[in-house]
C-alpha cells in the first residue's frame, strides 16, 4: 500500500489474513531523512522502496502485491515499486 502527500511518501506491507502491518517505511524515517534532502521526489521514494523491501525480507515476506489506490503508476509510485523490486 502506498500513501503519498506533497512532501512525504509512505509504504506498508500488510498481512491481510492476520490484519497487521508486517513492515513499513516512509520519508519520515531517520534513515531516509539522512539520505534524502527532500522527501517529495523520486529519489526519496526509491529510498523508501528499498527500505520497506529490506524490512519485509527481514520479516520473512517474499511476495507482495502493490495497491496503488487511485494513484497512477508513474513518478514517485513507480520509483518506489521499482526500487522495492530490485
Amino acid at each position: 500500500m502506498v500513501f503519498r502527500s506533497l512532501k512525504h511518501i509512505y509504504a506498508q506491507v500488510i498481512d491481510d489474513a492476520a490484519g497487521r502491518t508486517v513492515a513499513a517505511a516512509s520519508t519520515k524515517d531517520k534513515e531516509v531523512r539522512e539520505a534524502a534532502s527532500y522527501g517529495g521526489n523520486k529519489a526519496a521514494a526509491a529510498l523508501v522502496g528499498r527500505l520497506v523491501a529490506q524490512r519485509a525480507l527481514t520479516a520473512g515476506v517474499t511476495k507482495v502485491a502493490l495497491d496503488r489506490r487511485e494513484y497512477k503508476y508513474h513518478g514517485r509510485v513507480a520509483a518506489l515499486a521499482d526500487a522495492a523490486r530490485d
